[in-house]
């Protein structure tokens, strides 16, 4: 078997151990938030920040959801680094924000955050902080979820199928999940583009 066809493989895997009542619940939290005027802010490191602005645009312009990444201020995220140091950054957007117990976290990371390893502290002060105001948390994570799944209201953990491959798998995949997410009929106000378009 080729590289290609083991990761392709392994994707299909992937598809297969999604729990679908996780996706539902993540949809029904973010219908809830929309009918109450609650925002959505969707956190994420790396390659995850990256998933996060481009599925801000998703939540805004197809299910008109008032939506936001800290990490698309890229002045305000370095400066808050400098200054104050990265476990706080997305805490402190998020107080100027004024983070209320209508909004919403949407977590994009591959290990969902841990203390004990020092690894995306920034998401769980961000998370202690929802948890302190009373917001809802969601979050498509990979691994065992890590502190995201502790304290998620809904959680959908990529299922490892490679240890080898948690990270692209993670990250590939919190975008299909989002694109469902804002297909979803629940979610779903504008048509596509190319999908309105004559064929």
């Amino acid at each position: 078997m080729s590289f290609s066809q083991q990761f392709l493989t392994e994707a299909k895997q992937v598809i297969d151990g999604l729990d679908v009542n996780a996706i539902e619940k993540i949809v029904t939290i973010l219908a809830d938030t929309r009918s109450s005027g609650g925002r959505l802010f969707i956190l994420g490191v790396g390659g995850s920040a990256a998933n996060a602005s481009h599925a801000v645009n998703d939540f805004r312009k197809i299910a008109g959801i008032e939506a936001y990444a800290p990490t698309d201020n890229v002045s305000e995220l370095t400066a808050r680094t400098n200054d104050e140091g990265w476990a706080s950054v997305f805490e402190a957007w998020l107080t100027v924000s004024r983070l209320k117990a209508q909004d919403t976290l949407l977590v994009f990371s591959v290990g969902g955050g841990n203390l004990q390893k020092n690894v995306s502290p920034n998401l769980v002060a961000a998370l202690q902080l929802a948890k302190r105001i009373g917001a809802k948390i969601t979050g498509i994570v990979g691994r065992d979820g890590g502190y995201t799944a502790t304290v998620a209201d809904a959680c959908v953990i990529v299922p490892t199928v490679n240890p080898v491959h948690v990270t692209p798998h993670s990250e590939a995949f919190q975008a299909v999940v989002w694109h469902l997410i804002v297909s979803h009929p629940a979610l779903k106000r504008v048509e596509t583009k190319w999908e309105s378009v004559p064929a």
